[in-house]
């Protein structure tokens, strides 16, 4: 066996060049760097999750973890800040972060099992941490910290060392200050004068808002449907926004370090994860917490809401959470709206299975479960007054997606390098079309790359491809398209088929898991041409059908086969604000609703 340097992340002050190294993943090789990592005598370790029924499993037994440390969390924030909320409570709050941390931490830590079980490993380098540490101050800041190389280098080191591996440590950057902010420091007039003009809302808001009346925040309903249903419930509309939780409070590692136990976590994972968890916990949650609840005492909200109704707000909106959370045990229901796809079809999703659990209805785009009675079907919300114009002339759209570099929350898409085989896949469907019908295709790339360098990619491949970088809206896009073209499984392919729109939707089906419940609608699909296993299928549709789409999609096979995949998936009934009023005030007058149940 070679002995190898182990690389762990793509910040190359811890590389070795003059040695054999074993690259922990792909995410350690940035593009746009290979000809550097291209000369290394190196290995790129094998992904345990590329074992995809290995992944399923690892789900179903972090979720087991993930219940028994959220009670155990629950009952820890009770003492240290002197309450005594319910584990709904907590799961409302922290929930989010918690399930995140755990499924990101078992699988930087089985690669390391892994790499240190099967190879020989010479050494390591980490970089140094200053004291400051890159401790997250919210969930908002947690999001950013996770995707970055510095903070899992840092969660290796840590893991490393309860591991007892000896470890080269390195001068660099490790606090999270010196990141580069996701904002810039310099607000624009426009940014500024938005702000102000928020506050001034909010004020008004308040000003006419009661104690007892429905409360909206990120619904997710456009605008004008948001206003006319509030009209429709009786209350005057309001645009709540989120508050943003200041970074005020530094992380305490000295009260930190008192409540783990690093000798009992060598091997065994839920022992690790309840060290590594207490030193990670966003301080929002620790440190910071009274402020937060001051913070939210200090809102214009309404005291005793009817209801809470929210699609986005559930994860990261921390100053929501908390505020939620204490109405929710009060007794206001909390009613949580699907806000995208992947829902009611992939085979697991943690942020699915999370909402259902803290929410005391979950409002669907259409699918239900017989088990599941928290579930009212009310349609597609988003789409909801919404109309699509297409261009019979124009060309083709083929929107493309990305994923962190870094496994982040699970839930059935393709993991970390695995995105690598979904670039090849859109690479082989502009390969299999002919080259009349590549002058007509625009690539939208996703607006965020998380390092996959997707442009130079392209470029690299297919340099006559013209490429969108992903901040027109898509809307814009098809009203100049004749076909859209669907390469994942997430809300844009069922926007397009609510609304109409000529689709093709291809897909590696290993890495897009779907349930039992779901397989029947996309096999209708593919009878008719619309969904498709292999990208090679999807450009000999597109060929087939380019001169005459009508014919092909306004067909009345095809036509049946739409309605149906959208009755379940994404449905707009013909009264969509009449049924969603209705049922919001059914929720609403339930008094077994906002009960502190776990």
């Amino acid at each position: 066996m070679v002995k190898r340097f182990l690389i762990t992340t793509a910040l190359e002050e811890t590389w070795r060049e003059d040695v054999p190294v074993l690259f922990l993943g792909e995410w350690c090789r940035l593009y746009e760097h290979k000809e550097k990592w291209q000369k290394m005598d190196a290995e790129v370790a094998p992904y345990h999750w590329d074992d995809r029924k290995k992944l399923y499993q690892d789900y179903l037994y972090l979720q087991n973890i993930y219940e028994d440390l959220l009670v155990e969390l629950s009952g820890q924030l009770n003492v240290l800040h002197n309450v005594n909320h319910s584990v709904r409570y907590w799961r409302i709050l922290v929930g989010p972060w918690l399930g995140y941390f755990i499924q990101m931490l078992f699988d930087r830590w089985i690669m390391l099992q892994r790499v240190v079980a099967d190879y020989e490993i010479t050494g390591v380098r980490i970089i140094l941490d200053n004291g400051r540490g890159l401790i997250p101050n919210d969930m908002n800041d947690f999001s950013r910290l996770f995707v970055s190389d510095e903070w899992n280098e840092l969660i290796f080191g840590e893991l490393l060392s309860l591991m007892n591996i000896p470890i080269e440590w390195v001068e660099g950057r490790v606090n999270k200050y010196a990141l580069p902010p996701q904002e810039t420091n310099k607000a624009s007039y426009k940014q500024r004068l938005g702000s102000v003009l928020r506050r001034v809302a909010d004020g008004i808001f308040g000003a006419v808002s009661t104690n007892r009346e429905y409360f909206f925040i990120a619904s997710y309903l456009p605008i004008k449907q948001n206003i006319l249903l509030q009209l429709r419930l009786g209350q005057i509309p309001k645009l709540w926004r989120s508050v943003f939780v200041p970074p005020v409070v530094a992380p305490n590692f000295e009260t930190r370090k008192q409540q783990t136990n690093p000798a009992s976590a060598i091997n065994n994972f839920t022992s690790i994860a309840r060290v590594m968890l207490h030193r990670h916990i966003p301080t929002a949650y620790s440190e910071g917490y009274q402020n937060l609840i001051a913070l939210t005492h200090k809102l214009s909200w309404p005291q005793s809401p009817k209801a809470i109704f929210t699609a986005n707000s559930y994860s990261s909106d921390d100053v929501f959470k908390a505020w939620a959370a204490d109405k929710v045990e009060r007794g206001t229901p909390l009613v949580i709206a699907q806000h995208g796809g992947n829902y009611g079809m992939a085979l697991w999703g943690f942020t699915e299975t999370h909402q259902i659990a803290i929410a005391d209805k979950f409002l669907t785009w259409g699918w239900v479960e017989t088990n599941q009675q928290k579930l009212i079907p009310v349609g597609s919300i988003k789409t909801f007054g919404k109309s699509q114009a297409t261009d019979k002339n124009g060309g083709a759209l083929l929107v493309e997606t990305t994923i962190p570099k870094l496994s982040y929350h699970m839930y059935s898409i393709p993991v970390a390098n695995q995105w690598l085989s979904y670039f090849e896949d859109q690479c082989r469907f502009v390969e299999a079309l002919p080259q009349e019908l590549r002058d007509h295709l625009l690539v939208r790339l996703y607006s965020q790359d998380y390092g996959w360098c997707q442009r130079q990619r392209w470029q690299g491949r297919h340099p006559l491809v013209r490429l969108d970088d992903g901040y027109v809206p898509i809307s814009s896009l098809i009203r100049k398209s004749r076909l859209y073209i669907s390469s994942y499984n997430a809300t844009t392919y069922l926007e397009s088929l609510v609304l109409n729109v000529p689709t093709i939707m291809f897909w590696n089906t290993e890495h897009w898991e779907v349930r039992d419940s779901a397989k029947p609608f996309f096999e209708k699909l593919k009878s008719v041409g619309i969904f498709h296993e292999t990208p090679e299928g999807a450009a000999r549709q597109m060929a087939l059908i380019w001169d005459d789409i009508d014919s092909w999609w306004l067909s009345e096979e095809t036509q049946a086969v739409r309605r149906e995949f959208c009755r379940v998936y994404a449905h707009i009934p013909e009264r969509p604000l009449v049924i969603l009023a209705k049922t919001l005030r059914n929720i609403a007058s339930d008094g077994s609703l906002g009960t502190a149940q776990n």
